[in-house]
């Protein structure tokens, strides 16, 4: 195909889905508030069940509903009537997904489902079919088109299904008022389990401890930043309390303006009161500091003792950003 007919092609796609998408608003009504509050009560887990491509949605479904609060597992209608079916324990809610409701496998599950008294959620495109007729609460997806130009591949309709199974897990963490630090618990691992545990107090103690004295010399400064390969140095008191900052920009501003240095100390070209962070905060506040201030250094300060040093880099190495 010439690119112009491509991208024609693509918009077409993204647009029968996108109104079809759009039309699911309609569909949301008591059974879907039923099928919500449902699960919610249910002290048993959710199973997400499907064949063909409503299988894959399904798995994504599952994914959805166990990081969000919810416990939920997979069962692939074709093993279910080959085995499988023992998965399912007496408080277990059921959810079948399937376009057609017509399935050979669906038709032999749904009835297992219904006997063992389970109670049956249908995510389903045909409202006619065995499926809708047979299910305790139906959740209609029903689509106009496929976005396949034959009208065959499902596209439109898996897209539903998805949407359909992300606004039940949305409601039921807000049901459950599922917070931040929840979500944080099931998602240690990865960039995105550092912005949610990694604090400030992983990063400094990785990182030396460059600090002098405020009457220290113009060299003993350079020094102490060339020692640490920080770019930084803390000017602290005796007792350890931070009292400014010299950074390599610092050093070069003050060669820049004065000939001689025998007399400068570390007090002179010291940044005085610098931002600094607690060692409790989370990582993402740090850069929330480093973005909002234009800098790329901060002093790690506890009951007024300074404790360390991070910087920009250190985030962006941890994948924070």
């Amino acid at each position: 195909m010439e690119q112009s007919t491509i991208i024609k092609s693509a918009i077409e796609s993204i647009r029968l889905q996108a109104e079809s998408i759009n039309s699911l608003q309609y569909f949301i009504d008591e059974n879907f508030e039923n099928a919500v509050n449902t699960i919610h009560q249910s002290s048993g887990r959710v199973v997400i069940t499907g064949i063909g491509k409503s299988a894959i949605i399904a798995q994504k479904i599952v994914a959805t509903l166990n990081s969000t609060g919810t416990p939920s597992l997979f069962m692939h209608a074709a093993d279910a009537i080959h085995g499988d079916l023992g998965m399912i324990q007496p408080k277990d809610i059921v959810i079948v997904i399937s376009k057609s409701g017509e399935s050979p496998e669906i038709k032999l599950l749904v009835p297992f489902i219904k006997s063992t008294k389970n109670t049956c959620i249908a995510i389903v495109g045909n409202m006619t079919s065995f499926l809708a007729n047979r299910a305790d609460i139906v959740l209609n997806s029903t689509v106009q088109q496929e976005a396949c130009p034959n009208n065959l591949a499902p596209t439109t309709s898996t897209t539903a299904q998805l949407v359909i199974g992300d606004a039940l897990s949305i409601c039921l963490m807000n049901l459950k008022n599922f917070s931040g630090n929840d979500f944080a618990k099931f998602h240690p691992g990865g960039n995105l389990g550092k912005r949610l545990f990694l604090k400030v107090s992983d990063l400094y103690i990785l990182n030396p401890k460059p600090q002098v004295l405020p009457t220290a010399t113009i060299k003993e400064v350079i020094l102490e930043i060339t020692k640490h390969r920080l770019g930084v140095t803390a000017v602290v008191n005796e007792s350890d309390e931070l009292l400014g900052i010299i950074t390599d920009g610092d050093l070069r501003r003050m060669l820049e303006q004065n000939d001689s240095i025998a007399n400068i100390l570390a007090k002179d070209i010291a940044t005085p009161n610098p931002k600094f962070i607690q060692p409790e905060a989370m990582a993402v506040e740090a850069l929330a500091v480093f973005q909002k201030f234009d800098i790329s250094h901060l002093p790690v300060v506890m009951n007024n003792h300074y404790l360390g040093v991070i910087q920009l880099h250190d985030l962006i190495k941890e994948g924070i950003l």
